[in-house]
């Protein structure tokens, strides 16, 4: 299978299986114990029927959404994911020109290989920076400043990774943080050597956010320390109000479920959060944010930004979220799969297509603008 011949999520993966060693794909593709959250994501969307309205004269389509303060061409952006140099060597380059020839948002991980401050410089669109929670609370504070200095439009700090989750792809073939792979993991890299000329041949895995704190000299091998030594279990809500306060500008919170905590995150001044169990890849069992998504605006969606991801998949699905209230939809494996394969190519086909999805979609739905979505246009079965 060839890019041209890619029309969805499901040829995506395919070509990117293909492409990675096994475990580098199962470290995409993957969840925490069963999966039963990952597939749940998905599967939340199907249990949930549209009821189109015709005769609605729809010539033209207006995708554009504001969100968090940020105007975007579309209603959906790359969530921010840690690693891309792993998956092809154009990494965050390639996802970050892709939404910024689209006119949407994207995010650079704290455990990004590329820095933010490039990427900002190249790319006028707005960007968000995802970052955890660190013991060295000044550390926290210079890395604000250095995403403030450098022109960050968004501050997004993860919330529901104190610890990780049980991936056990990942233990099965020993690719955990730090690398440890066994004889299995080892044999399915050396099957795919295309990938390894590819990764020995360009420039070196960096993790450039965190080149200046922890000591990357052992490249990938140090990553296990930066989660076992660095991050803070006890973060609480004090601790981030004293960040949102800080930050003085957009602020949103990655990992919200409750409502409890929606309402929390409202009281101490973030304007966005997004409903997110981290793509199923760390507490197995949780519920499917859009499953849960009405019940989370109802209760703040007129004080903050509400977004959700997990399991998005089809234009269809980011069509329901908006009409069940939601400002804008994130997607992760959804560009990680069209990287994987293809680089910049890869992921510029993946949302073209998502784009035009999201188009005929609006159309048969007889709606012109996201604004007319709303939840009569939804039933549950």
């Amino acid at each position: 299978m060839r890019l041209a011949h890619c029309h969805n999520f499901h040829d995506f993966r395919k070509l990117a299986k293909r492409r990675l060693p096994g475990p580098i794909f199962n470290y995409i593709d993957g969840a925490a114990d069963d999966e039963v959250t990952y597939r749940r994501n998905t599967e939340s969307f199907e249990r949930c029927d549209l009821v189109p309205n015709v005769l609605r004269g729809v010539e033209a389509v207006d995708l554009s959404v504001t969100v968090m303060g940020q105007k975007l061409a579309l209603p959906f952006y790359c969530s921010p994911t840690a690693l891309q140099r792993l998956f092809h060597h154009q990494g965050e380059r390639a996802v970050a020109a892709a939404a910024a020839n689209m006119g949407t948002l994207f995010g650079v991980s704290s455990l990004g290989t590329v820095s933010l401050e490039e990427l900002r410089k190249k790319h006028s669109t707005p960007q968000v920076y995802q970052f955890y929670f660190h013991k060295d609370r000044e550390l926290n504070k210079a890395m604000m400043q250095r995403a403030k200095e450098a022109g960050i439009d968004v501050m997004m700090l993860t919330v529901d990774s104190i610890t990780g989750g049980n991936r056990e792809r990942d233990l099965r073939t020993g690719f955990t943080i730090p690398f440890r792979l066994n004889l299995s993991g080892l044999l399915q890299f050396a099957a795919k050597p295309a990938w390894g000329i590819n990764y020995m041949t360009h420039e070196k895995f960096r993790l450039p956010q965190l080149d200046e704190h922890v000591d990357m000299g052992g490249g990938v091998m140090s990553i296990g320390r930066y989660f076992t030594e660095m991050l803070d279990p006890s973060m609480d809500w004090d601790d981030v109000a004293e960040m949102v306060q800080l930050w003085d500008g957009q602020f949103c919170l990655k990992g919200v479920m409750s409502v409890e905590d929606a309402i929390r995150a409202a009281d101490i001044g973030c304007t966005g959060i997004i409903l997110s169990n981290h793509g199923g890849r760390q507490l197995d069992g949780s519920r499917s944010p859009f499953d849960h998504l009405a019940e989370i605006v109802d209760a703040v969606g007129d004080r903050i930004d509400v977004m959700m991801d997990g399991g998005v998949q089809r234009g269809t699905h980011i069509l329901k979220a908006l009409s069940m209230g939601a400002k804008a939809v994130g997607v992760g494996r959804y560009y990680l799969f069209p990287l994987s394969a293809a680089g910049q190519a890869g992921v510029e086909r993946a949302l073209d297509l998502m784009k035009t999805e999201l188009e005929r979609d609006m159309r048969l739905m007889g709606c012109r603008s996201v604004s007319e979505l709303s939840r009569d246009n939804l039933r549950f079965r």
